[in-house]
C-alpha cells in the first residue's frame, strides 16, 4: 500500500524535500507568479513541499494528504499560517469554491483514479482561481510509457500510471479548467538514490535495476507543469 511505503521512507522524503526547497520555491515563484494573500491548498502535500513554497505568498495555506507520518514532518517545517489535515485527494473535507489556488506536486501517479482529484482540486477552487498541477508524465511512445511504468512499479508499489501530456489536457478540458501555461522540466535521478528514496531493497531492488530505463545508472524523468484557471460560469 501506498501509505505503508510513505510511512517507512517519511524521513528520507522530508531529508529529499530539503534539499530541493530553495530550488522548488523559485519555481514555483516564477511560474505561478502567485500574487499575495488568499486562501490556498497542497493536495497530497507529503512533508509540504508545496505548502512551504506557496506559504509566504497565501493568507493561509492547507496541506492534505491520506499519511500521518509525512504529516508529522510537514508541521515540524510549518510556518504559522500552514495547517496539515489527514485527507485524501478523491474527497476533499472542503466546500466548494473554498480556496483562491489549489495545487498538486508529484502526485497523481500515486492515485489510481487521478480523474476524482483533479475533479475535487477544481471543485475547491474558485471560479477564477488558478490550479497548479505538476506530476512526471510519461512518454509520447506508448511501449517506452510501459517500460516506464512497469520500472516504476517495480521500484515503488505505490505508483499507479504516468499520464501522458495529451491525457493531462484531456482531464483538465473536462473540468473546464483553462490553461494559461505549461512548462516541461527534466530532472536526472541518480539510480541508486532514486531506489533508497522509495526504500527498494533485495530481490525488489534488484528487479527495479534491470528494468531501469536504458539500462543506465540515471534515470531521466520529465516532469509536467500546468498552471489553470477555473473558468467563471457564464452569464445567462
Amino acid at each position: 500500500m501506498a501509505e505503508n511505503r510513505f510511512a517507512r521512507t517519511a524521513d528520507r522524503v522530508a531529508a529529499l524535500q530539503d534539499v530541493r526547497a530553495e530550488s522548488l520555491a523559485g519555481d514555483v515563484e516564477r511560474f505561478v507568479r502567485p500574487e499575495r494573500g488568499g486562501r490556498m491548498l497542497d493536495v497530497g502535500c507529503g512533508a509540504g513541499a508545496l505548502t512551504l513554497a506557496l506559504a509566504p505568498y497565501a493568507d493561509e495555506v492547507v496541506g492534505v494528504d491520506p499519511v500521518p507520518e509525512l504529516l508529522v514532518r510537514a508541521r515540524e517545517r510549518a510556518p504559522g499560517n500552514a495547517t496539515f489535515l489527514e485527507a485524501d485527494g478523491v474527497a476533499l473535507p472542503f466546500p466548494d469554491e473554498s480556496f483562491d489556488l489549489a495545487g498538486t506536486l508529484r502526485t497523481l501517479h500515486h492515485v489510481p483514479r487521478p480523474e476524482l482529484v483533479l475533479a475535487e482540486l477544481t471543485r475547491v477552487t474558485k471560479p477564477g482561481g488558478l490550479v497548479l498541477v505538476v506530476d512526471q508524465i510519461a512518454p509520447v511512445d506508448p511501449l517506452e510509457a510501459l517500460a516506464v511504468d512497469r520500472f516504476e512499479r517495480a521500484r515503488d508499489p505505490s505508483h499507479a500510471r504516468l499520464l501522458a501530456d495529451i491525457d493531462l489536457r484531456q482531464l483538465f478540458e473536462a473540468n473546464e479548467l483553462v490553461l494559461i501555461r505549461t512548462h516541461a522540466q527534466d530532472e536526472q535521478r541518480p539510480l541508486g538514490a532514486y531506489l533508497d528514496l522509495a526504500g527498494c531493497e533485495g530481490s525488489r531492488r534488484e528487479r527495479a535495476a534491470a528494468l531501469a530505463p536504458h539500462g543506465a545508472d540515471t534515470y531521466t524523468a520529465v516532469l509536467g507543469w500546468y498552471l489553470l484557471e477555473r473558468a467563471a460560469p457564464k452569464d445567462l
